[in-house]
């Protein structure tokens, strides 16, 4: 499973960007995505674990689906 650090979130819009380890372009991820917790209880620079996949929407996308926090 990879892992990285929430980059933002959009709570109004209920979504948000991980920034995988060693990586340099983020991931997008849906609040229906988060596995542990309610969306609401996320925050920038909290670390997560996650699975990589493809966006439905946008085959030619990457965006990270469940989605569960590594420590508060």
């Amino acid at each position: 499973m990879a892992q990285g650090t929430i980059r933002s979130l959009r709570d109004d819009r209920g979504f948000g960007f991980i920034r995988p380890d060693g990586g340099t372009k983020d991931i997008f991820f849906h609040s229906s995505a988060v596995e542990d917790r309610q969306f609401d209880q996320l925050r920038e620079g909290q670390r997560v674990e996650f699975e990589a996949g493809v966006d439905p929407r946008n085959p030619d996308r990457e965006r990270a689906e469940n989605v569960r926090l590594i420590a508060d």
